[in-house]
């Protein structure tokens, strides 16, 4: 018992970081396509 219990919250943390990933990288695409419409506007 104890052991599926560490294995499933061991696979839920797995997934927790995987899925910050995933937001982080979205995130910084968002910010680099912010960053490109300032320059378009700028220039």
């Amino acid at each position: 018992m104890k052991r599926t219990v560490s294995l499933m919250l061991i696979a839920l943390f797995g997934l927790t970081l995987l899925s910050g990933c995933n937001t982080m990288r979205g995130m910084g695409e968002d910010i680099e396509q912010g960053g490109e419409a300032i320059q378009r506007e700028a220039s």
